[in-house]
């Protein structure tokens, strides 16, 4: 599917992780930045072709002011299926780590999920393809090159995908704020997949009544729950600190 992606990073990523896919890039005319200039020879380099544009012209390609100075078109390529996702499963050496986002629809978060994902060394996100957001443009920029470097899978029965996961081995932990247990008693050394529900609403009943284990993250302040993007950080993170070996 063909799609506009803008800002340096996000074009420079595509460029380095994805150049196959990059169709042709515009940069601003008007702009001696450096790293612009960087890459517009990468882009000289792969042979793609190369336009110099004012700001309004990309405005208008871009669909946003917020472009930096760079455009590009991309063949944005599809999302991972079931299969694919567990041909990579049945491939890794270590204990699995992935991220499932139950129906998030705000593609600045969903953007910043896929940032801190690929941060954390998970192998996948997970997301159904019904009252979900996908990978958009803002969802790409916002993920900073994360977008076009972990694998993103939709699919069209998350419940199913879940059972499908519990039989590989992979322990399922939803996250809720009624759960009893705390996000720092359990144990992710195996492997994991962590559930964060949708913005303002949690899990759905079904995801829920599947998962291995609920977990809530502790709230100290009159807050009662953090930004979907802020809690997987927390949780991914916890994680990470487990595996690290410095965890008995």
């Amino acid at each position: 599917m063909k799609t506009h992606i803008n800002g340096i990073h996000v074009v420079q990523s595509a460029l380095e992780n994805d150049a196959d896919n990059v169709l042709q890039v515009w940069i601003a005319e008007s702009k001696k930045n450096q790293r612009i200039v960087n890459l517009a020879q990468k882009a000289q380099k792969r042979g793609l072709l190369l336009h110099k544009a004012n700001m309004s012209q990309l405005d208008k390609i871009a669909k946003t002011r917020k472009h930096q100075g760079v455009v590009a078109e991309y063949n944005a390529p599809k999302s991972w299926d079931d299969a694919e996702l567990f041909d990579l499963l049945a491939n890794l050496d270590e204990p699995a780590l992935l991220l499932i986002l139950d129906g998030v629809t705000d593609p600045h978060n969903l953007g910043a999920c896929l940032r801190t994902a690929e941060g954390a060394g998970v192998h996948a996100v997970i997301a159904p393809k019904d009252k979900a957001v996908g990978l958009t443009p803002i969802a790409r920029k916002v993920a900073s090159g994360a977008a076009e470097t972990i694998p993103f899978v939709q699919v069209t029965n998350l419940v199913r995908t879940i059972n499908l996961l519990k039989n590989a081995g992979v322990w399922v932990t939803g996250t809720s704020d009624k759960a009893n247990q705390n996000l720092y008693a359990g144990d992710y050394k195996a492997s994991t997949a962590i559930i964060m529900g949708a913005e303002g609403k949690g899990m759905r009943r079904l995801t829920e009544e599947h998962c291995d284990h609920l977990i809530s993250i502790p709230m100290a302040g009159k807050v009662s729950s953090l930004n979907v993007s802020v809690a997987t950080g927390v949780c991914l993170y916890e994680v990470v600190r487990q595996r690290s070996g410095n965890v008995p």
